[in-house]
């Protein structure tokens, strides 16, 4: 089964899901993008007008000789950067994705290409910022040399601002690419890719802006002509901007933590409720949070295997018996209890292989065990050993019934009805038996089997042999039905005594002769 693929694969409804068409995904990414850089640049725009107009009035910017810097080339400036931003950024991520928009595996060369995908977008956005910060300068500095440190504060703390945001949104936008290199294997561990985000958010959020500060602060100290009303100005809308930008920063810092979190607490919730076959997170995180990812995937992927495990185990032995393998440590030797067997053994096993093929034959064995395993179930026993065309079934062991008897004879009469329904191809001999055995391990510390040992077993099977005679009714010992409550006993008569091979004592012998419902053990 497919692992189901939610909306929330890459942490964000507005990253779709895992499961989208490869162009739809390719789109959307690529308007992501385009939204990242125009938000960014934005955010940084009104930074600087705020900055320049508001937060550091003096000396003005609205000079009248400036009139072309702030009406002509300022909007010529940023509209042209906003084109030549999209545009170029355009054409990196189609160059560095090529693999991805053709919907074929990545090379080691995809690979680093597409890890650089990010940085070359932040790169451009530097650059146009950077360019902005010279022109700038130039335009204002030249007239009017005390603009100079302005220009440079406001165009340089508005271009850091937007190279963090564009990054991490950058990098928020490229997650199911970054999913499709590590889940073919190229994954580039960052050792603290967490700090360095945290880092990044105080450094343009809080230091950057305090640092602002401080110098307006300076500078009005030892300005004459700066009022204090302008400094609390300045003061002011640097602060507000340090809590905007703080804020935008720790909201996209903290989204790239909870992502990966989210996804794997939603996924550890699919685990509580039993959902092992098809969970799993979609790595898409390069750093610690990505390792948290990777490593809840395998251990899922070893619980899924520990499970399928358990099924087999449970499968050859029996869930009882494995349960209780579990539950401690299992040890060679056993304990005397009680209990009841059913020995189930074809009757022309050898002509039934001689006339048909062998595919037939295993094919109707198995709807014969099919039927047996069911019966001995439905009366809580457990299903010992598959020995060729027989069975042995025992119950009260390991998990001891309050009327183990009456289980195995409602069982026996069950699976005697069920084969001429359901197999009539072949028929069988069933005998019942109860009393004392030894259960336990048997075998070597190597290599052991749970099995019980004792007279009954060997009983049961003697009377299978006897039953032979006639298959619809099932066989049983004396001690059987006289052990079984009431409500089983009415349905057996005694047939005859009789002394079975091997013993040297005559067995009452037991017969059924009707076909009820099964007896359920509520113990």
């Amino acid at each position: 089964m497919a692992p189901k693929r939610g909306r929330r694969d890459y942490g964000s409804i507005l990253l779709g899901s895992a499961s989208e068409s490869g162009f739809k995904q390719r789109l959307r990414i690529q308007t992501l993008l385009t939204a990242s850089i125009v938000v960014a640049n934005l955010v940084g725009a009104i930074i600087a007008i705020a900055l320049s107009s508001v937060g550091i009035p003096e000396p003005s910017v609205f000079q009248p000789d400036l009139w072309w810097v702030n009406f002509l080339a300022l909007p010529l400036y940023v509209a042209g950067a906003f084109v030549i931003g999209i545009g170029w950024g355009t054409i990196v991520v189609v160059r560095d994705l090529r693999w991805a928009i053709r919907d074929r595996p990545p090379t080691e060369r995809d690979a680093r290409r597409a890890r650089r995908a990010p940085w070359r977008l932040v790169s451009i956005q530097a650059v146009l910022w950077i360019g902005a910060v010279v022109f700038f300068t130039l335009c204002y500095g030249i007239p009017h040399p005390e603009l100079i440190p302005k220009t440079i504060f406001v165009f340089g703390l508005s271009g850091v601002v937007v190279v963090a945001n564009s990054y991490l949104l950058i990098e928020f936008s490229l997650r199911p690419v970054a999913a499709e290199l590590i889940s073919a294997g190229y994954r580039r561990r960052k050792r603290s890719g967490v700090r360095s985000r945290a880092i990044v958010s105080w450094l343009v959020g809080s230091a950057i802006p305090v640092t602002g500060i401080l110098l307006v602060v300076l500078f009005g100290a030892f300005r004459p002509e700066t009022s204090k009303v302008d400094m609390f100005v300045g003061v002011a809308v640097l602060a507000v901007t340090a809590l905007a930008t703080g804020l935008i920063l720790t909201l996209l810092s903290s989204l790239s933590i909870i992502g990966p979190i989210r996804s794997v607490r939603t996924a550890l919730h699919r685990v509580e409720a039993g959902e092992l076959d098809d969970v799993e997170v979609v790595v898409y995180d390069g750093t610690e949070l990505g390792d948290l990812q990777a490593g809840f995937n395998l251990m899922v992927g070893g619980l899924r295997e520990r499970e399928h495990m358990r099924d087999l185990f449970g499968r050859h032995v029996g869930r009882e018996v494995a349960e209780a393998a579990l539950a401690s440590d299992p040890e060679l030797g056993g304990t005397e209890k009680v209990v009841a067997a059913v020995f189930v053994d074809v009757i022309g096993s050898t002509t039934l292989a001689a006339e048909r093929s062998p595919g037939e034959v295993v094919e109707i064995l198995n709807r014969f065990f099919g039927v047996i395993v069911a019966a001995v179930e439905e009366n809580k026993g457990l299903v010992n050993k598959f020995e060729g065309d027989a069975v042995l079934a025992i119950f009260g062991a390991p998990i001891a019934l309050s009327d183990c008897a009456g289980a195995a004879l409602a069982a026996a009469r069950t699976i005697a009805t069920r084969l001429g329904e359901e197999v009539p191809e072949l028929s069988a001999g069933i005998g019942v038996s109860h009393g004392p055995v030894v259960a336990g391990n048997v075998g070597a510390i190597q290599r052991f089997e749970y099995t019980v040992i004792g007279d009954p077993v060997n009983e049961s099977a003697r009377l299978s042999e006897l039953a032979k005679r006639n298959p619809r009714h099932p066989l049983a010992s004396g001690r059987a039905v006289e052990a079984a409550r009431p409500a089983e006993r009415e349905k057996w008569r005694e047939a005859e005594h009789a002394t079975l091979r091997g013993r040297t004592e005559e067995t009452v012998v037991y017969e059924a002769v009707g076909v009820g419902d099964p007896v359920s053990e509520a113990s």
